[in-house]
């Protein structure tokens, strides 16, 4: 694959995980704050909110199976229709038991999308990281806006009404996924398991999962919600737009300076400052320290990918990308889980300040080199 094609081809997989994404991110802030809406309880909701994460650990290696054999154009045309279809579910399934079979077909349509991205960006070594940069900001695009619109159209016509919406908005996806390359130059190598015992990267990426993407996240709209009762849905997500537009505007210059200064270097500074934001939200500060992680975490999301593809060797380097989200998916499972069941009972204090500290330790082990 030439660079140019390699630049294509990383921008149409973004193209088409932006348009399906939303479904997803909107459920994270819709559904915590509206459970009863959808007939679950807190906890119910971070079950079926690490349910997506959970499913794609056991299954990231059949669908990655599925993409060698099919290609990434016919892969993500069947992720697009699933995806349209688990966002749909969202807005006309009743109860916890209805619910987490959409949540499950997302998680493997998600996967598909996820491996077409990070597979197409890094197809490359010139460029990778700047493509990988450049991805992300295409990407954050999409939860960004729906974000917004989800939590005013939630506010006007109730939270099923924007899924319905999202559903169709997802469909926009079959547009990039038929421009996508359908031959034999983009196909993965398997390369060695999806799953296995983590190496030092992997237990990084399972922290940065649990506290990033799972505590942060649901805590959010559980501290949003006690904090402000009135205006809660509209705060968090403006909360959580925020950092799908920080990525939007510092994806590509992370990108960027990844390739000057090395990707595992930055990596290392931003994990460092986002485990700093956690700990401000612990000690009571939750709209500092939220907008703290946030904003870090449009530099943080373009790096990993880089760093995992540099260290591994060429015949390799799928599976460590795969391992590493595998590892990340667990953390960002169990995330929510311990948030739904512990936020309750717990002093946030404890929970942020905690996490905070396993998150800096993680990083020092696997980054400083």
């Amino acid at each position: 694959m030439t660079r140019a094609e390699a630049d294509r081809a990383s921008r149409d997989a973004s193209l088409v995980l932006a348009m399906t994404l939303p479904g997803d991110t909107v459920l994270y802030l819709l559904l915590p704050l509206h459970a009863a809406v959808f007939g679950v309880s807190l906890a119910e909701a971070g079950l079926l909110l690490a349910a997506n994460r959970l499913v794609r650990i056991l299954g990231y290696g059949w669908v990655a199976r599925g993409y060698e054999v099919f290609g990434p154009r016919r892969a993500c045309v069947v992720a697009v229709l699933a995806a349209a279809c688990a966002t749909t579910g969202y807005a006309v399934l009743p109860g916890v038991w209805w619910l987490l079979p959409a949540r499950l077909l997302w998680g493997l349509a998600f996967a598909a999308m996820n491996i077409a991205t990070q597979a197409l960006a890094t197809a490359e070594p010139t460029g990778a990281s700047r493509r990988s940069g450049a991805s992300r900001g295409i990407i954050a695009a999409g939860p960004m806006i729906g974000l917004l619109a989800g939590a005013v159209l939630a506010e006007v016509a109730g939270p099923r009404v924007v899924f319905l919406c999202l559903g169709a908005v997802s469909l926009l996806g079959l547009v990039f996924a038929w421009r996508l390359p359908d031959g034999e130059a983009v196909r993965l190598s398997a390369g060695g398991p999806r799953f296995a015992l983590p190496r030092s990267l992997d237990v990084w990426s399972f922290v940065q999962g649990f506290a990033l993407d799972g505590l942060f996240v649901l805590g959010l709209a559980f501290l949003a919600a006690q904090a402000m009762p009135e205006g809660a849905a509209l705060a968090a997500g403006g909360a959580l737009a925020a950092r799908y537009l920080a990525e939007v505007l510092l994806g590509p210059p992370a990108g960027r300076l990844a390739e000057r200064f090395g990707a595992a270097r930055v990596l290392l500074v931003v994990t460092l400052a986002s485990a700093a934001g956690l700990a401000v939200i612990g000690a009571g500060w939750l709209w500092v320290g939220s907008l703290m992680v946030v904003g870090l975490r449009g530099l943080l999301q373009p790096l990993p990918a880089p760093v995992a593809a540099s260290r591994a060797p060429p015949e390799e380097r799928v599976a460590a990308l795969a391992r590493m989200a595998t590892w990340r998916d667990i953390g960002a499972g169990i995330g929510p889980l311990a948030a739904g069941i512990l936020l309750p009972l717990v002093p946030a204090v404890f929970l942020y300040l905690g996490a905070a500290a396993v998150l800096v330790a993680s990083s020092l082990h696997a980054l400083r080199r």
